[in-house]
């Protein structure tokens, strides 16, 4: 017998955009894009379909920079499904939420409690034979938090199940911002029996009692949320122990997909090489839709066509995945490189000018400042959630610059290997 149930999910950013899909395949960001309303709707079909007491979501339902009342009504039109069927929702405003523009204008039904800036606690009215429930959180006010937020919270009632909602980056993590920041340790000693986390968008179960749990994204937007993602459905017994089981409520999952090249010598039988990665990709993959980005390694003949001939290899690699089924081509690049003791006449000039590029032009300051000042013009010119591919601060910018260049001058080289005499096809 059970004491609570509820679903825990976070950071589910519903309709947010997805720019840089949409530059090179408008029905691949369409996909993207819904699926952030399918986890949603797969979310509340689960609250549903197990008949729990609550749904709690821990900040960033939606974006920052929405101003469509489609997707307000969209969002409201799913909670009153929950509250048709006698499920409360509780949630609090994260980062994003806090910048939305459409955060004011949401009408929720009665069910539905999102605390606000100060710290609230709700008991829940007592049922004979369960202990007492009690839900505790904040919301961001602003779209910045510094500091932490823990010391706000009202502290936990003795003898009642304390469930505590925090939008959190914990002591920080690679690619997200400091937001309220606070540690494990602070947390467990809080005496709360549940901490329900977002922000974080990589799943992670911290500590098992108390449980302090960070659900993860329900829905991949890019290549860096890549895999199946989930929601967490907890049980807290009678006995005061919690179970906490993974739901997977993605619709489709990136991932990077490794495909060895080695040996291969025909273009055809490059290509069905990559056709059988993706298939067995695919057949393992726990969302309905596969996106690979493709990375070709290997030591091969197809070395310098392989980079050159880069239309021609997507919408090769695009056919492949047409024909399995469901399954979409994010981008395609080679590190393949020629087989050892290949023949290389050292004589002719595109060796030398391999050399040169090498040794004289990629290790020139000049070539390195200029290369610099190109690239910061052209971040300047992109939309703003752009420019983080460049790097976030004046280390990685360099790294990226020497990434970019070394690639622009291998494609140099293979373009000089077809005008030396190789052939197309």
């Amino acid at each position: 017998m059970f004491s609570f149930r509820f679903v825990h999910c976070a950071d589910l950013h519903i309709d947010a955009p997805l720019k840089s899909l949409a530059l090179r395949n408008p029905e691949l960001a369409d996909l993207v894009g819904n699926a952030t309303r399918k986890a949603f709707v797969a979310i509340v079909d689960l609250c549903l379909d197990e008949k729990v007491d609550a749904l709690l979501i821990s900040g960033d339902l939606y974006d920052g920079d929405q101003t469509s009342m489609k997707t307000a009504g969209f969002i409201a039109a799913q909670l009153r499904r929950l509250h048709e069927a006698g499920i409360r929702t509780f949630g609090i405003r994260g980062n994003h939420d806090a910048e939305s523009k459409i955060t004011k204008e949401l009408v929720f039904p009665d069910s539905v409690t999102f605390f606000k800036g100060s710290a609230g606690a709700i008991r829940l009215p007592s049922q004979t034979g369960r202990r007492d429930v009690v839900i505790h959180g904040i919301s961001f006010p602003r779209p910045h938090a510094p500091e932490s937020l823990l010391p706000k919270f009202k502290p936990p009632v003795d003898g009642a199940v304390n469930i505590g909602l925090l939008h959190t980056s914990l002591a920080g993590a690679e690619g997200h911002d400091g937001y309220a920041p606070c540690s494990v340790t602070d947390l467990a000693a809080a005496g709360f029996d549940y901490w329900a986390l977002g922000h974080i968008h990589k799943r992670q179960v911290h500590l098992d009692k108390p449980a302090i749990v960070m659900p993860g994204i329900p829905q991949g937007r890019d290549i860096n949320e890549s895999g199946a993602k989930s929601v967490s459905l907890v049980t807290v017994n009678d006995d005061g122990t919690i179970q906490i089981e993974e739901h997977r409520t993605s619709t489709a999952q990136f991932e990077r997909v490794m495909v060895d090249l080695s040996g291969v010598e025909d273009w055809s039988d490059a290509m069905r090489a990559i056709g059988r990665k993706l298939a067995a990709e695919c057949e393992v993959a726990a969302s309905d839709h596969l996106i690979a980005r493709i990375m070709l390694t290997g030591a091969t003949p197809l070395t310098w066509r392989l980079r050159r001939d880069t239309e021609m290899l997507l919408a090769e690699a695009e056919q492949q995945a047409a024909i399995i089924g469901k399954t979409w081509i994010e981008k395609v690049s080679s590190e393949c490189s020629e087989p050892q003791g290949a023949a290389v006449d050292s004589a002719s000039a595109v060796a030398e000018l391999s050399r040169l590029i090498s040794s004289d032009v990629l290790t020139s300051d000049a070539y390195r400042l200029q290369a610099s000042e190109i690239i910061t013009e052209l971040r300047g010119a992109l939309p703003r959630e752009l420019h983080k591919i460049f790097g976030e601060d004046e280390a990685s910018f360099e790294r990226a610059v020497a990434q970019l260049t070394s690639d622009g001058a291998l494609d140099v080289i293979a373009h000089l290997h077809e005008a030396d005499g190789e052939p197309r096809a």
